[in-house]
């Protein structure tokens, strides 16, 4: 997992051969502008995601994996609070892994939580167990997704 603000994205380049242009995307495209959908930067190896979050309570939000791909998500409107957790100690799965949507839920909760403000970013790899989503409100956010 790695915090930081998007103007910092150039640092963690080295980290993905995708890393440079998404965070080239991130730090050019007018981000509160965006229509809510899927932008794809590079077929489905590079993908943004602009959504609409619904603000969920700790009790609420579920963890989270994925196998495919990294995520880096980057609130927009309002502060957001993630969860994280090794996904390594994760042992209460609530779904089977969902191959087409590269995603499996789980009843344990994080760790550790972090609230991300608007145009700081987190990454989770699919070593990472997260928790995100939890706000008060509703708000822009963009979840890129790379391919590992």
């Amino acid at each position: 997992m790695i915090l930081d603000i998007i103007n910092n994205g150039a640092k963690y380049q080295s980290i993905h051969p995708l890393f440079k242009k998404a965070f080239d995307f991130l730090t050019t495209a007018d981000l509160e502008s965006l229509p809510f959908g899927k932008i794809e930067l590079e077929g489905s190896n590079l993908v943004v995601i602009v959504a609409d979050l619904i603000g969920k309570t700790k009790e609420e939000a579920r963890v989270e994996t994925h196998n495919r791909f990294i995520d880096i998500q980057v609130p927009i409107g309002a502060s957001e609070t993630m969860g994280w957790i090794a996904r390594a100690k994760l042992k209460q799965p609530t779904s089977e892994y969902n191959e087409e949507k590269d995603i499996a839920f789980f009843a344990d909760k994080a760790s550790n939580f972090i609230t991300v403000k608007p145009y700081e970013f987190i990454v989770f790899f699919p070593e990472d167990g997260h928790q995100p989503g939890i706000a008060v409100g509703n708000h822009k956010k963009i979840i890129v997704k790379i391919s590992v």
